[in-house]
């Protein structure tokens, strides 16, 4: 799991810098986002699989997979106790939701969400954690 864990965070963030522009807010990327969280609290894995990607999903092959990843990788993820929304911006074509979310022990994350649209709606393409000094509001 730990090689797989690796390989997928390789895999979507060795990318090299490119301009970047801020759009406005989709309220439906935000709506996924903030669904699949709360599915995650709910320990719902099955439900939180569902706002993954085709591309995730072939990845890990079944919700209980992606679920351990995520308990094990993204523990902000996992349990978070708040989420703010920072700026979305597009990149090459893709967009990334800025996310910050405060995890256990009351530690702050940013995140950066890719996001794929998709004939379901919204789907989660993969999410790096951030430097602190990353995030500007």
């Amino acid at each position: 799991m730990k090689r797989l864990f690796a390989a997928f965070a390789l895999m979507l963030w060795t990318l090299p810098a490119h301009a970047q522009e801020v759009v406005a807010p989709v309220p439906d990327i935000e709506a996924t986002i903030s669904s699949q969280m709360e599915a995650f609290l709910d320990r719902d894995v099955d439900a939180a699989f569902g706002y993954a990607s085709p591309m995730i999903k072939g990845l890990f092959r079944s919700p209980q997979n992606f679920g351990a990843m995520v308990e094990q990788g993204y523990p902000m993820v996992w349990t978070p106790s708040d989420v703010t929304f920072g700026d979305l911006r597009e990149e090459n074509g893709a967009l990334y939701q800025k996310v910050v979310v405060t995890g256990p022990g009351g530690r702050v994350h940013v995140l950066d969400y890719k996001m794929i649209e998709t004939v379901d709606g919204w789907r989660i393409d993969g999410v790096q954690v951030l430097r602190q000094d990353a995030f500007a509001a």
